[in-house]
């Protein structure tokens, strides 16, 4: 989990925009900007455009948007904020010092490989051609709609796991959805400024140090 794949996290962040806050334009005459209102209308009932900041589209990704470009920048969205959770709790536990027992290549132990970016270097080209497999068939085979059968975009139950999801209140699935996405949102702001800060000062929990209590990397 450590080792995610950095450049889709940066990348990511430019996804925020795809239902946060209210958008203000400036400048713009009248009739332009009420047709971006009856446009941004459309989807300032989805989910993840709840309070306190509510439609939030500043790079204008929606201006022009079907509900198909809406559902496909949602579920990339979705997708790189849960890239980004898994990211932020294996960046805490590698650091704590936790590894997997073994071997990640031939010699070469898990509880060799640093935490941090320093991992990308350190893991060997059998280490990486692992988890470059095990993403691609995860990506194939496992996360997406197989079934055809999804009520959202990232939903890939495909009615094998389900967690009581069918057990929930209509109003219950909208709160935990808007849940997810603000919790996905955090998260690739968080793995970023983790990153940032390392490379500034190899000080990723630099909250914790101006806390006082330093975390050691």
């Amino acid at each position: 989990v450590h080792h995610r794949p950095q450049a889709a996290m940066i990348a990511s962040l430019a996804l925020l925009s795809t239902g946060l806050v209210a958008r203000t334009p400036t400048m713009v005459k009248p009739a332009a900007r009420a047709a971006v209102q009856m446009k941004a209308g459309s989807f300032e009932t989805e989910v993840g455009t709840q309070a306190p900041l509510g439609f939030f589209d500043p790079l204008g990704l929606l201006a022009d948007a079907d509900q198909e470009r809406f559902e496909r920048l949602r579920y990339v969205e979705l997708k790189h904020g849960r890239i980004c959770m898994l990211a932020i709790l294996g960046h805490i536990v590698t650091t704590a010092g936790i590894r997997l027992p073994g071997d990640i290549a031939y010699g070469v132990p898990f509880a060799s490989i640093p935490a941090g970016l320093k991992a990308l270097s350190a893991v060997p080209a059998a280490g990486l051609a692992q988890i470059v497999a095990f993403v691609g068939f995860l990506e194939l085979a496992v996360m997406k709609d197989v079934t055809g059968e999804g009520e959202f975009p990232g939903d890939f139950r495909n009615g094998f796991i389900d967690f009581g999801w069918d057990t929930f209140s209509e109003e219950d699935k909208l709160r935990k959805r808007g849940i997810e996405l603000n919790n996905g949102r955090a998260a690739m702001m968080g793995i970023l400024a983790l990153m940032v800060h390392e490379k500034l000062n190899n000080d990723p929990y630099v909250i914790n140090s101006l806390l006082g209590s330093p975390v050691p990397f």
